[in-house]
């Protein structure tokens, strides 16, 4: 299940998590938080989805289908935020991919504060995996020291804080794996030009469909960093601005 907001340019949001998810082989139940005005240079503004008619989605699809792992991007507002951790609260053994979603590459905003608090306080604390990028994980843990600021983030209760590399520079894009009381993990893909534009949500949307198939955390991250490095080898230019990763198909076996 996918908790996520729209972007109409179909770069990111719920376009990107429903495709990453349908390649992977996985069947995506999609619920949109919020509305955006963006296109692939960035986020021009967002209206988030009343959090009572989100609450009747939730209530109607755990009734009727089975769910094997929920993926959240931009949840619009607190509230959404509320209404998820009731949700939560009945299913406690599905494993969360949270990807924390704050602002576009563009810099235009996705989060307000009260949102940020109510992820950071409330929701964090549920997930498998959070997945900020360099900026994100910043802002979220109070510091511009990396190691810093997860480390406020572990210390209070989020279980594991992947830190994506995209936005990073070097040669290679590395992710990092951070857990309470273990060595971090780090994976590298060859980084191929500059930024594209969901990345993040497509990261994040492939973990979840690893885990929703059963894979451990570190197999759904391999998985998942597989078929993203191979969408942004297909990329399409739809706009003037970051291109899209092409997450039509996933990668054979060979490729990775």
């Amino acid at each position: 299940m996918v908790l996520s907001g729209l972007d109409p340019s179909g770069g990111a949001g719920i376009q990107a998590d429903i495709q990453a998810i349908t390649a992977l082989g996985a069947h995506p139940l999609p619920v949109l938080t919020c509305l955006t005005v963006q296109d692939t240079c960035n986020v021009h503004g967002a209206t988030p989805v009343e959090a009572e008619l989100i609450r009747a989605q939730l209530e109607c699809l755990e009734g009727d289908t089975p769910i094997h792992a929920v993926k959240t991007g931009a949840l619009g507002n607190a509230g959404v935020v509320a209404v998820l951790l009731e949700f939560l609260t009945r299913h406690p053994e599905l494993p969360l991919i949270v990807d924390p979603v704050i602002k576009a590459a563009g810099g235009g905003d996705l989060a307000d504060q009260a949102l940020i608090e109510s992820m950071t306080q409330q929701l964090f604390s549920h997930a498998d995996v959070i997945t900020p990028n360099g900026v994100e994980v910043a802002l979220l843990g109070h510091s511009d020291q990396e190691t810093q600021a997860v480390a406020r983030l572990l210390d209070a209760g989020c279980p594991s804080v992947l830190v994506t590399g995209g936005h990073g520079e070097g040669p290679d894009i590395i992710n990092t794996l951070y857990r309470q009381q273990r060595h971090p993990q780090q994976w590298a893909v060859k980084r191929v030009g500059g930024e594209y534009h969901g990345t993040g949500c497509t990261l994040a949307a492939a973990i979840a469909a690893g885990r929703a198939a059963g894979l451990p955390l570190e197999a759904a991250i391999e998985s998942a960093q597989r078929f993203v490095s191979a969408a942004i080898d297909r990329a399409l230019a739809v706009g003037s601005g970051q291109p899209v990763p092409d997450r039509s198909t996933a990668p054979s076996p060979a490729s990775s």
